[in-house]
């Protein structure tokens, strides 16, 4: 679909082709990670009840709740990418999936295991989605100027 309505465009080299298949790319992931976060959010929801404590199943929905915003935010780091330089916004969604690996992850695990110091590791993963965010933010005004719009 995205590329039916991109092609004109394309064909016409009004955007650039690798910036496009970079966006299309992010799309894809963002895609694959949000239909990880519904197949977990649905075994949260029906097959980890009888298995964790009520706090541990707390802590295993923020860990879906994180992952499906950070989801939808790579889908929307690709659709900003199409209109974008080639590369401009590659560090904010690495950002966001090295956020949803280390903060879901890690949230993720301690669900099921009790390994000491692991929640260390969960404010770096919030950390990564603060600093995607703000790289986003940077490169969007950045480059504003130059987005046609119309």
């Amino acid at each position: 679909m995205i590329g039916l309505f991109l092609w004109g465009k394309i064909s016409e080299g009004q955007m650039d082709k690798s910036a496009v298949r970079q966006g299309l790319n992010w799309i894809a992931l963002g895609a694959g990670l949000l239909g990880l976060a519904v197949i977990l959010g649905a075994f949260g929801a029906h097959g980890l009840k009888s298995m964790v404590t009520a706090a541990k199943l707390t802590t295993f929905q923020a860990a879906v709740q994180y992952h499906f915003y950070h989801g939808v935010g790579i889908v929307l780091i690709g659709l900003v990418q199409l209109h974008l330089p080639p590369n401009t916004l590659r560090w904010s969604a690495r950002m966001l999936v090295g956020g949803i690996v280390l903060f879901s992850g890690s949230l993720y695990a301690m669900t099921f295991v009790d390994i000491k110091g692991l929640g260390i590791v969960t404010p770096i993963g919030g950390a990564l989605f603060i600093f995607g965010w703000l790289a986003l933010c940077i490169h969007v005004v950045k480059h504003r100027a130059s987005i046609a719009i119309g």
